[in-house]
């Protein structure tokens, strides 16, 4: 009994005695995970800077400062389209402290997303953009960029929720956004949002002022669209049918009669003369609930519908004018700057 009591003590002091450990064996998997990404993408991020200028009704438009990441070894870059501003010529700032300039390709106010080309450069870090609909809420997120003008930021945190909607300074939504509790600030506006794989799987976009943990970042996939368009075409080809509209909400009696499931739908308020929604024979207090086959419940259905795929084809449309399901054909043209719909 007396040996069996000395040998559990014995026991006892071998299992209390510290461990030996190096710093390596300490950190744990998520420590790693997240250095990890920063390792892969940080050498592709760059300070984005603006210097004041005319704009064009003479004013002066304000200098600015954000975050970019280079997509590409020959030096296209995203950004957010609020941190270019419009500016044609930009200055860009590595990680290791080079300059170099860049002007600007296109960019997309309605995404809220740039493309630059920084100029004479050659075999670049640059990140991979990731496929965003293989996200799921809770795994982890990494932003990196340049906060308050502090360089090379780290954060972390998890993809709070997927399927967001913003509305962008133009009053369109920017569809299928990324909310996240990485910290965003100013100056990070621009910069990727980075998955554990260290793909880029968002740029970073917006923040809840006087909110702690609610940040957004435009998808990859999203980017991946502009980005192809903004190379393509130089903007971001969108329809336009020449009306100007309201959400309005529609009788229960009304969507019985006309057999639509629709609770709301597009009000037109106005129609531009000779235009597509003119053409076709739309008229003024019609409600749109259908284009192309798709619901519409809202002007933000409407915009969202009016694609690049619509430009140039004949597209149906059905309105309830007066209570009663009226059926057109409509042939979109390719939307312009401040259009709205």
């Amino acid at each position: 009994m007396f040996e069996l009591n000395a040998q559990n003590i014995e026991i006892e002091e071998t299992l209390a005695e510290p461990a030996v450990a190096s710093d390596d064996s300490l950190l744990d998997a998520y420590s790693n995970a997240v250095m990890a990404a920063a390792d892969r993408v940080g050498p592709a991020v760059v300070r984005v800077e603006r210097a004041p200028s005319k704009d064009s009704r003479g004013g002066m438009r304000p200098g600015g400062m954000g975050s970019g990441v280079i997509i590409s070894p020959d030096g296209l870059v995203l950004t957010n389209s609020h941190v270019v501003d419009g500016a044609r010529d930009l200055r860009l700032t590595d990680t290791e402290g080079r300059t170099m300039e860049a002007r600007l390709i296109g960019e997309d106010p309605d995404t809220d997303l740039a493309l630059l080309r920084a100029g004479a450069a050659r075999h670049l870090e640059s990140a991979t953009l990731g496929d965003s609909k293989t996200l799921r809420r809770g795994q982890l997120a990494v932003a990196i960029g340049n906060p308050l003008g502090f360089e090379s930021t780290v954060t972390a945190g998890v993809i709070s929720a997927l399927g967001r909607s913003l509305r962008a300074r133009t009053g369109r939504l920017i569809e299928d956004v990324i909310q996240t509790d990485a910290a965003l600030n100013p100056g990070n506006s621009g910069g990727p949002l980075v998955s554990s794989r260290g793909e880029v799987i968002g740029i970073n976009t917006a923040v809840i002022a006087g909110a702690q943990g609610i940040c957004f970042a435009v998808a990859s996939n999203t980017a991946q669209y502009v980005l192809s368009e903004l190379i393509q075409h130089g903007r971001v080809r969108r329809a336009f049918i020449g009306v100007a509209g309201q959400t309005v909400a529609v009788s229960r009696r009304h969507a019985r009669a006309a057999e639509v499931d629709n609770a709301f739908g597009a009000m037109i308020t106005a129609v531009e003369p000779d235009k597509p929604a003119d053409v076709a024979g739309l008229m003024s207090y019609d409600v749109i609930v259908r284009l192309d086959g798709a619901p519409v419940t809202g002007v933000d259905d409407l915009i969202r519908l009016l694609n690049a795929e619509r430009i140039g084809r004949a597209v149906p449309v059905d309105v309830l004018r007066r209570g009663q399901l009226r059926s057109f054909t409509l042939n979109p043209g390719e939307r312009q700057a401040a259009k709205a719909a």
